[in-house]
């Protein structure tokens, strides 16, 4: 790979690397706005927007071998996105590798998740994501709490910054526990990372940013963007305080076609180059 094909610093060979990289260009139940499928490409070139480390984690922050795994296949059906999903991150997480997975629509999360064994999931997201099925699937972009829910226990996956939810979601007996960003723009988001952080049993947390979790006048490239949502540095502060616990990252729903400036892939690539640092600092 060479400049722009490669996320930014990712020259390591796999069997000497410390943490994955990979794309996943999927949008086939996106429902309102497509594009997502072209996020990887844009956000790798992003990348190369930055300085090689970032100073608030330590200038004497060592640098984390990493490995470029390119992208998923073009896939039609969530179904087979999901083997291709399994077949290239699979490894990495039974070799002990930190992934980050650049999609694609929320999705994907789905096969990268039941990849894991022993790990609960944060996500950071605008809608609950918690249907049974929508659109005829039970495996679009509004069922990834669901699906995590089935796999990992309830009691095991949590939701920050939601502000958009349907009845059905709600009208239940085993609503996903989630904070709205309502209450966080009134108690904090300290005490929204505490509340999320308790909710949790397993030690070990897997991070899915769904990037219309962020308020769309930071972050105005996504398919579905509701305003009212946590800044950047939210979920910088969320990322920081998960720290040593974090088993690895995804982030979602970014959009290039909705976003000509190209922010929102800027902002994805830092906040990527934000998990590396954390998970290199701590181990």
């Amino acid at each position: 790979m060479s400049y722009g094909t490669s996320y930014a610093g990712a020259e390591s060979d796999y069997s000497d690397a410390d943490a994955v990289f990979g794309g996943i260009s999927y949008d086939r139940t996106s429902s309102f706005k497509s594009g997502a499928r072209e996020a990887p490409s844009h956000i790798r070139r992003a990348s190369y927007n930055f300085e090689e480390i970032h100073f608030e984690h330590g200038l004497g922050l060592p640098s984390l071998r990493v490995h470029d795994l390119g992208d998923c296949g073009d896939c039609f059906l969530p179904e087979e996105m999901f083997e291709d999903v399994a077949f290239n991150f699979g490894p990495a997480v039974r070799d002990g590798k930190f992934t980050v997975a650049v999609g694609g629509e929320h999705s994907v999360n789905i096969p990268i998740v039941r990849c894991f064994r022993d790990i609960a999931l944060i996500t950071i997201d605008a809608h609950l994501d918690s249907r049974d099925e929508y659109l005829g699937t039970p495996y679009s972009h509004a069922c990834v709490t669901r699906r995590a829910a089935e796999h990992l226990g309830i009691d095991n996956v949590f939701a920050l910054g939601v502000r958009s939810m349907a009845r059905e979601e709600l009208e239940r007996d085993d609503v996903v526990p989630h904070i709205t960003s309502f209450e966080i723009f009134e108690t904090g988001i300290e005490k929204a990372i505490e509340k999320a952080l308790d909710s949790v049993k397993k030690e070990r947390v897997y991070v899915s940013l769904d990037i219309d979790g962020i308020d769309p006048a930071y972050a105005p490239g996504t398919g579905t963007p509701e305003p009212f949502g946590l800044t950047p540095m939210d979920v910088k502060k969320i990322l920081n305080s998960v720290g040593g616990r974090l088993a690895g990252f995804d982030i979602t729903e970014v959009c290039p076609p909705a976003d000509p400036s190209g922010i929102t892939s800027v902002l994805a690539a830092r906040l990527v180059n934000e998990a590396l640092s954390i998970y290199s600092k701590h181990h």
